[in-house]
């Protein structure tokens, strides 16, 4: 046999040896794969869902609420203060002396900023107050659907109200039920 035929089949052995060792060794990391995601538990929850009936929720909402009545209330009384002004100057601005008119035209002005400025105020302190209110009951939220997670060797739970989730299979299980029964909220 010559050389050159001999190195072909010592090499044609060498890739098979070589192909053979991928082949075991894919097959060992793909066995692996399979038995690791085996011991995942999936679960979900709509966590929208779980604040609705939350009674926190309800309480804060209320005080939102009643906070913002009265922003709104003091926004009216401010608007009125200003439509007041305005028809007063309009009825009148005829008989008003340049100077006078001047004068009621900056009072107007200032109104209008303080409304504004109020506006831009009052929205901010109502969103502060909101997060203020709300926060801790999305903690408590949360803390609850972690210790659910943990006591019950779920890997993952996916929030499904925040529209990420695409699809979920029949393996994922529903946490809510879990975690109304953790927080005392059952039906």
């Amino acid at each position: 046999m010559p050389i050159f035929v001999q190195i072909m089949d010592r090499s044609k052995k060498t890739e098979m040896k070589n192909l053979l060792k991928l082949l075991v060794l894919t097959l060992f990391l793909f066995s692996g794969t399979i038995i690791n995601a085996q011991n995942y538990k999936f679960g979900h929850i709509n966590s929208q869902g779980l604040l609705s009936i939350m009674p926190e929720r309800d309480s804060a909402e209320a005080i939102i609420q009643k906070y913002a009545m009265e922003l709104e209330s003091q926004l009216e009384l401010m608007q009125v203060e200003y439509r007041n002004k305005l028809n007063d100057y309009l009825e009148k601005q005829d008989n008003l002396t340049n100077l006078v008119k001047q004068t009621k035209e900056q009072e107007l002005s200032e109104i209008d900023q303080r409304i504004k400025m109020f506006q831009s105020n009052a929205q901010q302190e109502l969103q502060q107050q909101e997060a203020q209110l709300i926060q801790p009951v999305i903690q408590k939220a949360e803390n609850a659907i972690k210790e659910v997670a943990k006591e019950n060797g779920f890997t993952y739970i996916f929030d499904i109200s925040r529209g990420v989730i695409i699809y979920f299979s029949d393996q994922s299980e529903d946490i809510l039920p879990l975690v109304k029964k953790k927080l005392g909220l059952e039906d």
